[in-house]
């Protein structure tokens, strides 16, 4: 029998760059969340504010289920609250309400997930220190919490425990939030931010906040951005990494401890496929699933057997086969593609999750720990690639099945091309469509596969 293939786009499952589709595993101040491929929450670490979400204030060093949250597909640590996005588009949260980071309308702490109010058709989520971002569908930016910095981005600088939409900023298709500011990506492959600058944390030439966006400079081609307490990241679509801010530790890797308010590049870093930031570290995940580091390795967060801090990129010891990177205050945490996570650095309250408080500079697998979604959702068995990509608008999509249909649609969910296929290669002609970024997702026999594909 005939299997059919539909190509569509779905935001909620895309998340930072051409390889990542959702957030798995997420790093707060000494805790850590993953999504379990059943879509339910496990929590570990640190829970002096309920930021471990199962009901309680005491601390585990193993993982335990957040209650009664189901249907997840990505997480979000803020600095001790969590953000929990689910596949019907709302918002969840718990943990340190002081300045309205859970966004449901109270400054009342809560250690069981609370719904943020005001926000539906969420796409992706993202948690600054003491704030919170959301991206809707229709490719716009809401934000909550702390506002002292203008991290909220709605020209004020007023808190909000609701969410406010962040002014003058449409066409976004990834969003990313530090301590006090913010970062967005825009179809266009630019980078904009607001908020707190005093480090050059915005990449826009000066050292002095806003409360509105404004463009990061001389950056294009962006694909995936991240932000770590006071310094950002962005990888382009060539796979080389730029960064700016604070770099007190080595955190921009450029091999310099010197702040700078305009990106720069990691000349040491090709073939990049994701980045993620954590206090005063950086990581990276290479094409070849290897995963790199940068920063500060006090407590051993770079996973390279030293506590010796590096401001160039250094390969954390043992690990392939990476699939996912996320960064926490001090410490780090990949998942594999066998659905393992595995974590290193400090460990004080538990944050590596391995049944121990003793911190560890090379990676630990997780304890008694689901497996961890896929990056992919439901299609690891699904094969779909795109060749090349970026493009210039001509490319060839293989397929692991032979007919079907293909659908693909731009980042206002606008289809631009419609195909039946009868065979696994299919070439495909864009070249009259703007430059950009596009979307496809293959579903088939309740798999999936979703692709970002670029135009330059």
């Amino acid at each position: 029998m005939k299997k059919t293939i539909y190509i569509i786009t779905l935001l909620a499952l895309f998340g930072m760059s051409k390889t990542t589709v959702a957030q798995p595993l997420a790093g707060g101040r000494a805790f850590s969340l993953a999504v379990c491929d059943s879509y339910t929450v496990r929590a570990w670490g640190s829970n002096d504010f309920g930021q471990l979400g199962n009901g309680n204030n005491s601390d585990s060093n193993v993982p335990v289920a957040v209650n009664l949250l189901t249907g997840i597909t990505s997480v979000a640590c803020g600095d001790r609250h969590s953000v929990a996005l689910k596949n019907d588009g709302t918002v969840w949260a718990w943990g340190d309400n002081s300045n309205g980071a859970l966004g449901n309308g109270t400054n009342t702490n809560s250690n069981v997930p609370v719904v943020a109010s005001l926000l539906t058709g969420i796409t992706a989520i993202s948690a600054g220190r003491y704030h919170s971002l959301a991206l809707k569908n229709d490719s716009t930016v809401w934000a909550w919490g702390f506002n002292g910095e203008g991290a909220l981005g709605n020209s004020t600088y007023n808190n909000s425990n609701v969410a406010v939409p962040v002014s003058l900023l449409t066409g976004v298709i990834a969003i990313s939030a530090g301590t006090n500011f913010s970062l967005a990506l825009k179809a266009d492959g630019t980078v904009w931010a607001w908020g707190f600058n005093t480090d050059g944390e915005l990449g826009n030439g000066t050292n002095t906040k806003t409360n509105f966006p404004v463009q990061v400079n001389s950056l294009s081609g962006v694909i995936a951005i991240a932000s770590g307490y006071f310094h950002s990241l962005a990888l382009k679509n060539n796979g080389t990494v730029w960064a700016w801010g604070f770099n007190s530790s080595g955190q921009l890797g450029n091999g310099s401890s010197t702040n700078t308010n305009v990106p720069v590049a990691i000349t040491s870093l090709t073939g990049i496929a994701n980045v993620a930031g954590g206090r005063f570290h950086s990581l990276a995940i290479k094409n070849d699933s290897t995963v790199w580091a940068w920063g500060s390795n006090n407590s051993g967060q770079l996973g390279n057997e030293t506590n010796t801090s590096s401001n160039v990129p250094v390969q954390v010891s043992l690990l392939t086969g990476i699939t996912a990177i996320a960064g926490g205050e001090q410490h780090s945490l990949a998942r594999k593609n066998d659905g393992t996570a595995w974590a290193w650095g400090s460990n004080g309250n538990g944050e590596l999750g391995n049944g121990t408080n003793t911190n560890s500079n090379i990676p630990v697998q997780l304890s008694e720990l689901c497996p961890v979604l896929s990056v992919n959702e439901i299609t690891k068995q699904l094969s779909l690639a795109v060749f090349p990509n970026p493009s210039l608008g001509q490319f060839t999509l293989t397929l692991s099945v032979e007919n079907g249909i293909v659908e693909i649609y731009n980042i206002l969910g606008q289809k631009v091309y419609h195909s039946e296929i009868t065979n696994q290669e299919t070439k495909i002609d864009l070249s009259n469509q703007p430059k950009g970024i596009y979307f496809v997702k293959t579903v088939a026999e309740q798999k999936m596969r979703t692709e970002k594909i670029v135009i330059q």
